[in-house]
């Protein structure tokens, strides 16, 4: 964190928030808290403020091992008394048994030296090589006294890691995030949206919920540190849950599952996977596993079966691709052509020989720079100007109290946002949105809420690309008829959709017109999403354009 920023004025202020939080769970999930959750509300409530203080600073720190001599904090003049209550507690515990490795990660390579023996290669031998080393020797933990008798400090082990998680997890409603984001919020890095929580706005509605979580969890982490594949689908298997967004975690993480089978070439694990997988992209990838196996004719009826009701526009775009070449692995010779992306899109291709940037610069900014005039000002915006103004007309619908969207204040976006019903979930209050476009309002909507909502996390919104001149130009050159249309293909598939739009953006003001293009520099070629975005603008009459860049050759430059 930048030192700029100032510390808020209050010295407890991360102790406050955290408060903030436990009153949070409490009031939300009483029903929910087993007997040791409850005593531990109720005993860090009763515990000295420093006590309390300090168990919070450890909790927001990397652990669970702390030396005394690394917990400084001003606001904490004695640490060692207020570990006193802790360890009563429990709490805090001193004699917990500790891995050698947990050794290593508190100690340098200089201050271990008095407690072993000197690496058989000299002084030059990497910690980790010593650490290797020694852990054959030292397989069993023990106290840190004893593996540090002449210790000048205490050294203690937080014993609530498991409570502090289940609990984190309660009020985030996810691992992702944690106790820094008091932090950053209190220090204005960070500001939310406000929105309106009921009885029924928490993540979980059942201790099975949290549990089915945390299970997966371990599941996603296992996977990560390549456990057995077969195993992890049982597992996985076991985590079903009536939770629809804990069963869309799960299903995500069987695609992931199905991924990592693929990369170590386990083909019918894979199958067995992706069949029990219902998240999107779950289907085409079982048929490349088919195709991959060389069972052609399976493969073949799957993707006719899917492509008569594609699941998204995506897959549709990869069956296209894969069909022909299976109808001739399947022996039903060769498809009739038709037109494909390539020469659809050669429609849109312009070529262009620019001097190369006397210093390294990205191809759009030169192409930009080239392009960009008083008259027809140009901007490099990419993916962020279509969906901050998406973002800015729908801000009430993307941020509507739908349960199981919002569970605490320090959300930039909806927990479903993802998730393939997001839209329907808010079908109406999207119509409302977009009815706006149908009348004269929309411009200044649009513009009171980039005023009134600026700086604060959207998902849409990119606040540092959006300034009020681009902001402004765009109102004016882009009709509302466009803007329905970017706007609607956008929530036809918001995980898909928010990403593949054109780099530049030119206008021409006096005309009240504008133009998007893709920027390609040579030798680089339009990615899948790309593609899409483009057939669909040019399907519908909105001005894109491909230009791809070629450098002028100097003087030294050929034959």
């Amino acid at each position: 964190m930048s030192a700029s920023i100032p510390v808020p004025p209050h010295r407890y202020y991360y102790l406050h928030n955290f408060e903030r939080a436990l009153d949070w769970i409490a009031q939300r999930y009483s029903d929910l808290l087993d007997g040791a959750e409850h005593d531990f509300l109720a005993q860090f409530a009763a515990l000295p403020a420093m006590s309390r203080a300090l168990l919070v600073r450890m909790l927001m720190r990397r652990g669970p091992w702390f030396r005394a001599s690394k917990l400084v904090y001003e606001e904490i003049p004695e640490v060692c008394a207020a570990t006193g209550p802790l360890l009563a507690l429990g709490w805090l515990d001193a004699r917990a048994p500790m891995h050698l490795e947990e050794l290593f990660d508190l100690h340098t390579k200089s201050e271990l030296a008095p407690l072993f023996a000197p690496p058989e290669r000299g002084g030059g031998t990497r910690k980790s090589d010593w650490l290797l080393a020694l852990g054959e020797v030292h397989a069993e933990p023990r106290p840190y006294a004893e593996w540090h008798p002449q210790a000048s400090e205490p050294v203690w082990r937080v014993m609530l890691g498991a409570l502090s998680e289940r609990l984190r997890l309660m009020f985030f409603g996810n691992l992702r995030q944690d106790w820094t984001e008091f932090v950053l919020a209190d220090l204005g890095v960070f500001r939310y949206e406000s929105v309106a929580f009921d009885a029924a706005s928490r993540a979980f509605q059942t201790r099975a919920d949290i549990d089915a979580y945390l299970a997966l969890h371990a599941c996603r982490e296992a996977l990560e540190g390549g456990a057995d594949a077969a195993a992890m689908r049982q597992a996985i298997e076991a985590c079903r849950s009536a939770n629809p967004w804990l069963e869309q975690r799960r299903a995500k993480l069987l695609l992931r599952l199905g991924h990592a089978c693929e990369r170590a070439q386990q083909w019918d694990e894979a199958l067995l996977t992706y069949a029990q997988c219902s998240y999107p992209g779950a289907r085409h990838r079982r048929l490349r596993v088919l195709e991959r196996l060389e069972r052609h004719e399976e493969a073949l009826a799957g993707a006719l079966e899917a492509q008569r009701s594609p699941e998204s526009d995506e897959e549709l775009q990869k069956l296209l691709r894969m069909l022909p070449r299976l109808q001739r692995s399947a022996g039903q010779g060769a498809p009739g052509r038709r037109p494909g992306a390539a020469q659809a899109l050669s429609q849109l291709r312009s070529d262009i020989v620019l001097d190369p940037p006397a210093v390294p610069m990205s191809v759009e900014y030169v192409l930009r720079q080239h392009w960009h005039s008083e008259a027809a000002p140009v901007f490099y915006v990419e993916n962020a100007l279509i969906n901050s103004l998406f973002g800015l007309l729908c801000w009430p619908a993307i941020f509507a109290p739908v349960q199981g969207a919002f569970f605490h204040p320090f959300q930039s976006a909806p927990a479903d946002l993802s998730a393939p019903d997001f839209t329907q979930r808010r079908a109406q209050e999207f119509a409302r949105c977009l009815a706006l476009l149908d009348t004269p309002d929309y411009k200044a909507v649009i513009l009171e809420r980039y005023a009134a909502k600026h700086g604060l996390q959207s998902p849409f919104v990119f606040w540092g690309t959006l300034s009020e001149p681009l902001l402004l130009l765009a109102l004016e050159c882009i009709g509302a008829a466009h803007l329905k249309l970017l706007f609607t293909r956008l929530l036809a598939d918001v995980k898909a959709n928010r990403t593949g739009f054109p780099d530049l953006v030119r206008f021409w003001p006096d005309e009240k017109r504008y133009e998007l293009v893709e920027v390609k520099g040579p030798g680089d070629k339009l990615q899948d999403n790309q593609i899409r975005w483009l057939q669909y603008c040019r399907g519908h009459g909105i001005p894109v354009s491909v230009c791809h860049v070629q450098w002028r050759a100097g003087p030294g430059d050929g034959p």
